[in-house]
């Protein structure tokens, strides 16, 4: 028997070359055994005679998909190997290029924390190994419909952790929202290349469970009272500006500055900036009579700004004048510390800064009697469904409501 010569040609990795039933030279591209082991699900393929295309193959599609399994992603670099346009990983490549720019619905460039929830929806959604082995990334959208994207939701629901399914509906709801906001940004300048439905809109997600918690005004109290106790004051006047003025963490560590407290020009106010949303309201400090409306919060904030004579972020590091937040605008510093202080308070371990801050602060809100349209514009929420994130069941206020039912009857009864 003759044997088999050896290629001249090289080979990509895991790329075989056999002899065929009429002497000629096939392609293969098989998985090796140790990766099937280890659960991935890329199928070993025939490439075919042509040595050019097989190759090309393995090099573009295959390889990448294969070394994008082994390290869960991390390595995937689409944009590398070439974008091909039409696909998914065009419309997401051409999507970031708009999110450091000012659009017709956005007033401001996104921020780092929202661009990386995008990061890692696109992430989930391109990496996800189809059944022929190819990334979902290099699918065209005109292939794209509803049908295909119900299943897609299915299968990205669940992720196996130590051999449990985990639900992550958070993160794939949010992977979701961002190819249904891709698609409609791209689609406006490329119609051609896209059917005439979006097939990531009206999916009706439904939210997680999961409810943060939210502290009470007691509780509020006892971790300011620790925090300055440890050495954190700043982290103790953060908590009571989320809780007064319903801010978010973000905004109260990276975008709270001294000009927005009591400038020469509005002494009497203080911004609330909504950076989220591009918006902002300047809050009366005092009411109709000149009276305080947060005094021990303005006693704290005038101390602050009194060092900060020449401007800038209001909130920084206890003992240092570096700001909270680190590289990508990540606040890890608060949220470790205020775990921290937490416990050292003997507070409930599943509290959080936010817990103290905007959805404390607007429980206590609601429960105190602010109507919906006075909550919306405390909060700065666009909506009555986005603001409902934030109200908590709380037995006070269910207490309240039925016992103004109840005087309402009993006036009614006087008066008959």
């Amino acid at each position: 028997m003759k044997r088999l010569g050896r290629s001249a040609l090289p080979l990509p990795r895991y790329t075989l070359r056999k002899r065929l039933g009429g002497g000629s030279f096939g392609y293969f591209f098989n998985i090796p055994t140790w990766a099937r082991k280890r659960g991935c699900s890329i199928a070993n393929e025939a490439l075919g005679t042509d040595y050019k295309r097989a190759v090309t193959r393995a090099e573009q599609i295959l390889l990448p998909a294969f070394d994008s399994w082994r390290s869960g992603g991390e390595d995937a670099n689409p944009i590398g190997i070439g974008v091909v346009v039409g696909t998914l990983d065009w419309m997401f490549h051409v999507y970031r290029q708009t999110w450091s720019q000012k659009t017709a619905k956005r007033l401001q460039p996104l921020s780092p924390g929202q661009c990386r929830v995008h990061e890692t929806g696109i992430k989930m959604i391109c990496e996800y190994i189809l059944q022929d082995g190819r990334r979902l990334g290099t699918r065209r959208v005109a292939s794209i419909d509803t049908a295909f994207v119900d299943q897609l939701f299915e299968k990205l629901l669940f992720k196996e952790v130590k051999g449990e399914k985990i639900e992550r509906r958070t993160t794939v709801n949010h992977a979701m929202k961002t190819a249904r906001g891709a698609w409609n940004a791209i689609s406006r300048a490329h119609p051609g290349l896209f059917p005439p439905r979006n097939p990531f809109e009206k999916m009706g997600l439904q939210s997680s469970s999961r409810e943060t918690p939210h502290a009470t005004f007691a509780e509020l109290a006892a971790f300011r009272a620790k925090a300055i106790e440890m050495g954190y004051p700043s982290l103790a006047t953060g908590a009571l500006i989320g809780w007064e003025l319903l801010q978010r963490e973000a905004h109260i560590f990276i975008r709270f500055v001294a000009d927005h407290y009591r400038p020469p020009s509005r002494p009497s106010h203080v911004y609330v900036i909504n950076y989220k949303t591009s918006t902002g309201s300047w809050e009366p400090l005092f009411n109709a009579k000149g009276k305080a409306l947060y005094p021990l919060l303005m006693a704290e904030l005038d101390a602050i700004k009194e060092l900060r004579p020449t401007g800038g972020l209001m909130l920084r590091r206890d003992g240092s004048s570096l700001p909270w937040f680190g590289k990508g605008e990540m606040l890890t510093q608060v949220q470790r510390i205020t775990k921290k202080i937490i416990l050292a308070a003997g507070l409930r371990p599943e509290l959080t800064f936010t817990s103290f801050g905007r959805h404390g602060g607007t429980t206590e809100a609601s429960t105190s009697g602010l109507t919906e349209t006075q909550l919306m514009k405390k909060g700065q929420w666009s909506s009555t469904a986005a603001m409902a994130h934030y109200l908590h069941d709380d037995d006070e206020a269910k207490q309240d409501a039925q016992m103004k039912r109840i005087k309402r009857r009993a006036k009614q009864a006087k008066e008959k």
